[in-house]
């Protein structure tokens, strides 16, 4: 089963390329299957880790960054693939 962890993270504003700058620079106690980092308007980052795992397994997940770097507490989700198509 492949599971998909995304992180979410909104940086203080004027600082989404230190935030994005931090997350690029976390490293995982393991490697992912594949690892995805991407931004959107108003400083917000995703970080993107597909793992070949069970749903409920323990998994590696980015940290929360320096409070004085994001507006607000990281927002995560689990999901499970259900196949292509």
């Amino acid at each position: 089963m492949t599971v998909a962890l995304m992180w979410e993270a909104r940086a203080v504003p004027g600082r989404g390329e230190d935030l994005l700058a931090w997350a690029r620079a976390q490293e995982l106690p393991r490697a992912p299957l594949r690892r995805e980092t991407l931004r959107a308007p108003q400083d917000r980052v995703l970080v993107i880790t597909w793992w070949d795992a069970p749903y409920e397994a323990e998994l590696p997940e980015l940290p929360e960054p320096d409070g004085g770097l994001v507006t607000r507490a990281v927002h995560r989700w689990r999901f499970e693939s259900v196949g292509a198509g």
